[in-house]
């Protein structure tokens, strides 16, 4: 009976000490998921990721939960268990200062709140503020809700009314888009541990509702082929406008440079001249010889040079003349052209008179 009554209570106390041992572990595993009904990938995944990020190793641990994550299927995963994983993940990118998955994927987290125990609410809503000094965050609304929202040309999570979305600092292009309405685009300047806010509206395109069915086909061809003619027509005069100024301002250029070789053409012939007619005078001490009829083939020599001379400066010179006159009515086209739209722009008035001519702008730019 003693027996008896000793293995009964060795029992007991073996019971109580097994029962003690088992609580003290959840205590010390309290960030530990609770019992997984999702498949053996995100489990695997998540045992795996806990071990590397327990050792430190958070490049391991983040593509561990990242698997995890992208496995996890509302069909067989709970919403703790979904927004335990996003948390980890979130944790391990912070510490791999991936600062925008990091918030996204914290904030993500955070949504789901109310089913998180307060130890893991703690612990995300710290590695939230580290990750918040390092991105930008754009408030963003969108009516109509169901518009497909796209940044930066790849499109984001299904339609909603309004969006928390995070970014590396810089430019950034929004763009919303709807069957059967204009697209919106916003552009915006994102600055690290900013926020900033945009609302756009995506209108209805216009519609032709007054047109009689039978006719809407040619209805809708027509203009699409008189705006193409209307295009053509205010598109080929500009063209060719800017071709003629270009070809213009060539000429102004080239005939001006041709301008100024022939001046210095004529400038060394004029020292040539100089030189030869030093020297004849030189070796004949008759100084008037070359006026006279037997003047010897150096006479005839030094006045080819000088017509040579004469007919390089004037050419010069009406080249540099032309090359400023060509230039200057391609500079008044430039102006002319851009103000002949408009009634308060600039206008250039050529004037002239006896003693100067010249042009005048008038108007504001």
């Amino acid at each position: 009976m003693r027996f008896v009554a000793l293995s009964w209570a060795l029992c007991l106390a073996l019971g109580a000490t097994a029962g003690f041992t088992s609580s003290a572990s959840a205590e010390e595993d309290i960030y530990s998921m609770p019992e997984r009904s999702e498949g053996p990938a995100v489990s695997d995944n998540v045992r795996r990721g806990r071990r590397a990020r327990d050792a430190g190793r958070w490049a391991e641990a983040q593509a561990a939960y990242k698997a995890a994550f992208e496995a996890t299927d509302p069909a067989s995963s709970t919403e703790r268990e979904r927004a335990e994983i996003a948390g980890e993940l979130g944790l391990c990118e912070l510490a791999l200062k991936q600062y925008r998955d990091a918030a996204e994927h914290l904030a993500w987290s955070l949504e789901q709140r109310n089913v998180l125990p307060l130890q893991l609410q703690l612990r995300f809503e710290a590695g939230q503020r580290k990750a918040a000094p390092h991105v930008a965050t754009l408030y963003l609304s969108v009516e109509p809700p169901d518009a497909e929202v796209l940044i930066d040309g790849k499109p984001i999570s299904t339609p909603a009314r309004t969006y928390r979305l995070f970014f590396k600092p810089g430019q950034h292009m929004v763009r919303a888009r709807l069957a059967g309405h204009e697209e919106a685009f916003q552009s915006f300047d994102a600055q690290a541990g900013k926020a900033t806010t945009i609302s756009m509206q995506v209108p209805r395109a216009a519609t032709q509702a007054a047109i009689p069915a039978k006719d809407a086909a040619t209805v809708t061809r027509e203009p699409k082929r008189s705006a193409r003619v209307a295009q053509a027509s205010s598109v080929a005069p500009s063209s060719t406008a800017s071709k003629l100024r270009i070809a213009g301002a060539v000429l102004a250029g080239t005939t001006m440079l041709a301008g100024g070789g022939f001046l210095t053409w004529s400038a060394y012939t004029e020292d040539e001249l100089h030189d030869r007619a030093t020297a004849l005078r030189g070796a004949d001490r008759e100084a008037d010889r070359c006026a006279r009829p037997n003047a010897p083939r150096a006479c005839s020599e030094l006045r080819d040079l000088q017509k040579q001379r004469d007919l390089l400066r004037q050419v010069g010179w009406v080249s540099l003349a032309t090359g400023g006159a060509v230039g200057a009515l391609t500079l008044v086209s430039l102006f002319v052209g851009r103000t002949s739209s408009s009634s308060d722009g600039v206008r250039v008035v050529p004037t002239a008179s006896g003693q100067h001519a010249g042009l005048i702008m008038v108007g504001a730019w």
